[in-house]
């Protein structure tokens, strides 16, 4: 790919279209999970208790997240063997189905708690194939030495989606239920016809003669071996696990702070106001030194917001400390990302990158089912400041047990070292 003297991201092509689809695939997702999040949340409360509903809203993370725990290593593989915009177009159409099949569901009047959980279940199937595509794809639209603006503005368009997405879906369901499920479907056929027509990329092709179970391990043992990689993905893991406030935001808007579904949307998106205004900066300034102490602290912040969250009871309050908690995260996921997509050779980025999509997997949909589990024990409150607590405990620990993590200084450095070779990988290039 030629490089342009001193151009941006935005100068290439298919970064353009990349990040249309990026953001067009968040602003789905986001008014997806705050509908269906609400959805399963009210039905449940028609015949049971607060607990008894958060339960129900762990469930929906349990049941989107084992399909991507089965399936991420076979579709990260897959992401290195096939093409990686065919794979992201099509796990979008897919998507568009389940958001398409709701929106009747609601408009009729059918469907039951049984049938929105298999729905969610074929949700975390798609994205499973989704996820690691679109990771290892955005390398492909720039030259490496524009990757870390590139990771950048990637994440701004995640968060520009997660922004508009919660208030444009809540505000939706608001008028009318099944609207909310019609936008996500509309918004997921804009983001498949802009990964269709991304131009075709040059990848190296996997030895044939390799068993494609080696293949799927060679992923894993890249992630194990690399402990700056491993210890930045599982910091991620970690943190946002326990510290998942967001999955019991519908029991905050319903039975805490009482705003209703258009509340909602405002707490929901209010991670995502931090994360943007953290995000524009990073693609403008990235980070300098010390890349690795920034993120150890990133994540204190975020536990501490997440606590502040945690024990407020006026929308006022709640607001900013989700705002702080998103710009925290986004400093975090900003230096996971182009650590791993940077020190990571081409011809594991898919491997390398299903590892890293099943661990924000974990983070998020396990991290959902973790807390609304947890509040079925203690409450919502008391999860969600445990989970807080958990989090700062989480940066200390690995700040001892990743000291390469700690000492991790620039991105400059990690693109300087030569890339570590793909194990039985030959360098034929497919165009």
């Amino acid at each position: 790919m030629p490089i342009l003297s001193g151009a941006g991201p935005f100068a290439y092509r298919d970064f353009r279209l990349f990040w249309i689809a990026r953001m067009g695939s968040m602003l789905s997702q986001s008014s997806l999970v705050i509908a269906l999040g609400w959805l399963v949340y009210d039905r449940a409360r028609e015949t049971m208790d607060v607990q008894a509903a958060s339960f129900q809203l762990g469930m929906i993370g349990l049941v989107q997240f084992v399909p991507m725990f089965v399936l991420t290593p076979l579709t990260g593989w897959m992401a290195d063997r096939y093409d990686r915009r065919h794979m992201s177009g099509w796990s979008c159409l897919l998507q568009l189905a389940g958001a398409l099949l709701l929106a009747w569901m609601v408009h009729e009047g059918r469907g039951s708690l049984l049938v929105y959980f298999l729905v969610a279940a074929l949700t975390g199937v798609t994205r499973a194939v989704f996820r690691p595509a679109i990771n290892a794809l955005a390398p492909n639209t720039v030259p490496r030495a524009v990757l870390p603006q590139a990771v950048a503005s990637n994440a701004v368009a995640g968060r520009i989606g997660a922004i508009l997405g919660p208030v444009v879906g809540g505000y939706a369901y608001a008028i009318a239920p099944w609207m909310a499920f019609g936008l996500s479907a509309a918004l997921l056929a804009v983001s498949s016809a802009a990964l269709f027509a991304i131009s075709a990329i040059e990848r190296q092709m996997l030895d044939r003669k390799r068993h494609p179970l080696r293949q799927m391990a060679d992923g894993l043992s890249y992630v194990l071996q690399h402990k700056l990689v491993l210890g930045a993905i599982s910091l991620d893991l970690v943190a946002v696990l326990l510290g998942g406030a967001t999955a019991l935001l519908p029991v905050y808007a319903r039975d805490v702070l009482h705003v209703g579904p258009a509340g909602l949307g405002n707490l929901r998106a209010a991670p995502a106001v931090g994360a943007l205004g953290t995000g524009l900066w990073l693609s403008w300034r990235p980070l300098g030194g010390r890349v690795g102490v920034k993120m150890l602290a990133a994540v204190v912040i975020f536990g501490a917001a997440t606590i502040g969250f945690g024990l407020s009871r006026s929308l006022a309050i709640s607001l900013p400390c989700l705002a702080v908690l998103g710009a925290a995260d986004m400093v975090s996921v900003y230096v996971r990302q182009s650590l791993v997509q940077i020190a990571t050779p081409d011809a594991m980025r898919g491997r390398v990158g299903a590892i890293s999509s099943l661990f924000v997997s974990a983070s998020n949909e396990l991290g959902e089912a973790e807390s609304g589990f947890v509040a079925a024990l203690v409450g919502p409150v008391a999860a969600v400041v445990l989970g807080g607590v958990g989090s700062i405990a989480a940066a200390v620990l690995w700040a001892r047990w990743f000291p390469s993590l700690r000492n991790a200084d620039s991105f400059e450095h990690v693109a300087g070292e030569p890339a570590a070779a793909a194990p039985g990988e030959r360098g034929t290039r497919l165009p």
